[in-house]
């Protein structure tokens, strides 16, 4: 991307954090182990549904050493609202027994461990070096990058190369935030089929509005 496209794409983060002041991740969450467990569920399920969820898996499961003993199946019950059941519990349990076997049972702090564990890609390690330990990540879930590409600060469709542009424009204090703020201006404002442009103050010189094909 061009040098005018990072500066807008600079201001933009401004205007959002102006705008979105009490963005914060919506996963309900004490440990970055339960953060872990809440992201891998949220995969093609509602953040909202996950929390109806997760109290009752949480209390059955306090710590990777008892998800790593549980059977499939109850594990299954407990999750089977989300969707795609048989494969999260199975991530759940082979994640636990992998931070188990790798970890001491907690979860690692880095990209290339994270992304070793079952069922995590980059978008959960992200969500999870960003906001459980601090460390700067920029999630790309369909919110980023349908207004990614909506403002026009990408033209990529991939979410790695989606993330390897807009890192490459912000500074990385603020790629956590940037996203967490992307994903609460999608779900208020700039919603996928009827965004509300006529309310929002990036409309016009920050983002031109465009529509993918």
């Amino acid at each position: 991307m061009d040098a005018d496209t990072r500066r807008r794409a600079r201001r933009i983060a401004r205007e959002l954090a102006r705008l979105h002041p009490d963005a914060r991740c919506s996963l309900d969450f004490a440990t970055p182990t339960q953060l872990l467990w809440a992201t891998i569920l949220s995969a093609q399920c509602t953040d909202v549904l996950v929390n109806k969820v997760t109290p009752a898996l949480f209390a059955a499961y306090p710590d990777a050493a008892s998800m790593a003993a549980a059977r499939q199946e109850d594990v299954e019950r407990l999750v089977q609202r989300t969707g795609f059941f048989h494969n999260k519990a199975k991530n759940l349990i082979l994640c636990s027994r992998q931070m188990m076997e790798r970890h001491g049972g907690m979860v690692p702090g880095t990209m290339g461990e994270l992304v070793e564990l079952a069922g995590v890609g980059r978008k959960t390690a992200n969500v999870v070096l960003g906001v459980a330990f601090g460390v700067p990540g920029l999630p790309v879930d369909t919110h980023v990058a349908r207004l990614s590409f909506r403002m026009g600060l990408t033209d990529e469709a991939g979410p790695v190369a989606i993330e390897g542009d807009l890192c490459g424009m912000l500074p990385r204090a603020d790629w956590t935030m940037f996203s967490l703020r992307m994903i609460h201006h999608g779900r208020r404002t700039c919603h996928a089929r009827k965004p509300l442009c006529e309310e929002c103050s990036l409309a016009g010189t920050l983002c031109p509005q465009r529509i993918a094909g």
